[in-house]
């Protein structure tokens, strides 16, 4: 089992003498494609020669990736509708992204920022847990750009710009979850130990990323990681639900490589906003301390 690091979520990121080199692993569906992974280093190196303030990069999607684009927008919409919790159903119309072509970060940013005040900015891969969560109190997102590997369009194993627009970008134009996101923002800056940090980051995960809420009398998804996955928007009714628990979410080790087996389903999104928004909203180094210490007392 993979316990979670955050380097796990992306594909390294490496610059030497000007050249930038994504190192996808060995079982990554592009691994073996050279024309993949070309691109993948085109479109990093675009991200990491981008200055704050000037227009997000064009990298010029090919037909290819529009064609992936399009795959999942028709595959996941009517699951969206069935699966998903109102408020992130009702953020599909309001944003109302193209569905026949992959956005530009700055078109996300444009229909997004004038709902909750959101905007992406680009990232080569991994961005450092401090950087990424304590940006979302700028309501600034930081986002990857490249398309999966288009053998598999409903399948990526880190996060592409699938996950990031559709998944979070729809979250990002909700009441609830651009406040969660932003508040999240906030706790970073309060926070100095790195072992609290990444308390925080798991309690996002299981909530943020995979949480499932009770809504009109049925399990809905709110995650962004469930609402961009094909596959596991199906199955998250199967898995083990447990109830809210921020000791046992933010001391929890979970393997990014498979569905999440343990989910965590709030009664209500009155639930999410009293218990995780109440977490983000006041936890701090101190408080912290004391919920992992009840794990180890447990």
């Amino acid at each position: 089992m993979h316990v979670f690091e955050e380097g796990q979520l992306y594909s390294p990121v490496t610059e030497t003498e000007g050249q930038v080199t994504v190192h996808l692993a060995p079982d990554h569906p592009g691994f073996a494609d050279e024309d993949y992974r070309r691109r993948r280093n085109e479109i990093a190196e675009y991200a990491l020669r981008w200055e704050p303030g000037t227009p997000t990069p064009d990298v010029g999607y090919s037909e290819e990736e529009h064609q992936v684009w399009r795959t999942v927008c028709r595959e996941l919409r009517p699951k969206h509708e069935r699966l998903a919790i109102r408020e992130y159903v009702e953020a599909l119309d309001a944003v109302a992204l193209p569905t026949d072509h992959v956005p530009n970060l700055d078109e996300v940013s444009e229909r997004v920022e004038p709902l909750t005040g959101f905007r992406y900015a680009p990232a080569p891969g991994l961005v450092p847990l401090r950087e990424f969560y304590g940006d979302l109190k700028l309501r600034r997102f930081h986002s990857t750009q490249y398309v999966r590997h288009a053998a598999q369009p409903l399948y990526t194993p880190e996060p592409d710009i699938i996950h990031e627009v559709i998944g979070h970008g729809h979250l990002l134009a909700t009441p609830t979850f651009s406040e969660l996101h932003r508040l999240t923002g906030e706790a970073t800056h309060r926070l100095r130990d790195e072992e609290n940090l990444r308390f925080l980051s798991r309690v996002f995960w299981f909530t943020v990323e995979f949480g499932v809420v009770v809504e009109e009398g049925e399990l809905r998804a709110y995650g962004a990681g469930i609402l961009s996955s094909y596959g596991e928007i199906d199955e998250f009714r199967q898995m083990e639900l447990r109830p809210l628990d921020l000791v046992e979410m933010g001391t929890a080790d979970y393997d990014i490589t498979h569905y999440q087996p343990v989910l965590y389903r709030a009664e209500s999104l009155d639930e999410v906003r009293e218990v995780v928004g109440g977490f983000f909203s006041t936890c701090t180094d101190e408080s912290i301390e004391e919920l992992r210490l009840q794990r180890v007392t447990a």
